[in-house]
């Protein structure tokens, strides 16, 4: 098999893509740890738990949700348990699997810490660019989302991550 090497265009693009997603996740890691005592994955639990019916979320839900392993959330929970901002309860529908739930004390740490997360985003991303750009990064970042899911081909990769299996994995 030919390898296709990157245009120069490609490259470019490619380098200022992890440049700028590198950065942009190290600056909202640094304010919600300054800000909130945590890393950016547990204010997203925290945060897809809120928008979530009940603030609750099936454990695989809500880690494909994060586009991250069962066993990583499994542990990021543990720890949110632990600090009292979510709880987990058995699956009413499946014996096997089990609810993540945004307790009290996770609402006030999102609310205290949503403000500067947000105003971070609008910082770093928003305010640089038009409406018409962020048009354009939705439909871009949708369109490499779903080609890496497979959702109109074949999926990029093989073994999404919430699809993996480990031993002591969420269900």
């Amino acid at each position: 098999m030919t390898t296709r090497w990157l245009t120069p265009e490609e490259l470019r693009a490619w380098r200022a893509y992890l440049a700028a997603s590198w950065l942009l996740e190290d600056v909202i890691d640094r304010q919600l740890q300054q800000d909130a005592g945590m890393p950016h994955l547990y204010y997203s639990v925290l945060a897809n738990l809120s928008d979530a019916p009940g603030h609750q979320m099936r454990m695989t839900d809500l880690a494909e949700t994060l586009k991250i392993t069962r066993s990583r959330l499994t542990y990021v929970v543990a720890r949110l348990e632990k600090d009292g901002t979510v709880r987990r309860e058995g699956c009413p529908t499946d014996r096997r699997g089990s609810v993540a739930v945004l307790t009290d004390a996770g609402t006030a740490l999102l609310e205290h810490s949503a403000p500067g997360h947000v105003e971070t985003v609008r910082a770093a991303v928003f305010d640089h660019l038009t409406p018409e750009q962020v048009a354009q990064l939705e439909t871009i970042s949708t369109r490499i989302t779903e080609a890496l899911q497979g959702g109109e081909e074949r999926p990029v990769c093989d073994g999404l991550p919430w699809r993996r299996r480990s031993s002591g994995a969420a269900e």
